[in-house]
């Protein structure tokens, strides 16, 4: 004889919404917590001039914990910039601040200019950028109108300070841009003649051999930046422009 249970269906039923409910609490508490591991990792770098900004702040640090000295000589612009070991290349007297971000190009440097140019007391402010912008499809032009822009900032912010340009310079691992990179220096050569507070430092023709192409023995492996023999030349070509009256 087969028994029959009334209540069976019931209590399978509150047995499957149990169920249903205890995975549902589950699943939401895995959706509130944080993610970790690989999974939580950024899947790319900052992009645009935003991924200078811990560079930038560090500058502003530097500020605060020692302020920059009155008539200092500002150097500013891109990686060939950031690697001149000041200290060692120029005497103490020149006060050198070293301010360059590299990688950087003239919309980067326009981008954090009032973080980096005004807080710096300085007498001369010397200047290293475009071939980042040329090497990233700018053309001549667009870079020596950049530099116009740069230029009047820095009368509004520094009045009184002198501006010495150096020409992009001829690089090994650049040397196909060699021709759009001369007319870009021609152009802003133009602009420098103009201005008695601007100086044009051609280093371009101290740097190409008998042959007429760089000299390796400026450069480290990669052949564009510059070892210890391209900066001892670029100090001694801009060594004596730093004095006053020049």
């Amino acid at each position: 004889m087969r028994s029959t249970c009334k209540t069976c269906p019931v209590a399978a039923l509150s047995l499957l919404l149990a169920l249903s409910a205890w995975a549902s609490g589950r699943a939401a508490q895995a959706a509130s917590k944080p993610a970790t591991g690989p999974a939580s990792q950024p899947t790319s770098k900052p992009t645009g001039p935003t991924r200078f900004e811990a560079r930038i702040v560090s500058f502003e640090e530097q500020n605060r914990k020692s302020p920059p000295p009155k008539d200092s000589v500002l150097f500013v612009g891109s990686s060939s910039i950031v690697m001149w070991k000041l200290d060692k290349y120029f005497p103490a007297e020149v006060k050198g601040i070293n301010r360059g971000f590299g990688g950087s190009t003239f919309p980067d440097q326009s981008y954090y200019f009032d973080r980096v140019v005004p807080p710096v007391p300085a007498r001369i402010v010397v200047l290293y950028c475009g071939d980042n912008d040329i090497a990233g499809g700018r053309t001549p032009q667009q870079v020596a109108d950049d530099f116009g822009a740069f230029v009047k900032r820095v009368r509004a912010a520094l009045p009184e300070a002198r501006l010495i340009y150096i020409s992009i310079k001829p690089s090994l691992a650049r040397w196909k841009l060699w021709e759009k990179t001369q007319e870009a220096n021609k152009l802003i050569a133009a602009q420098v003649a103009k201005d008695p507070k601007l100086t044009f430092l051609d280093v371009g023709k101290d740097m190409l051999g008998p042959d007429g192409k760089p000299r390796p023995e400026l450069f480290i492996k990669d052949g564009l930046h510059m070892n210890d023999e391209g900066y001892k030349l670029w100090t001694s070509l801009l060594a004596p422009l730093l004095k006053d009256g020049k």
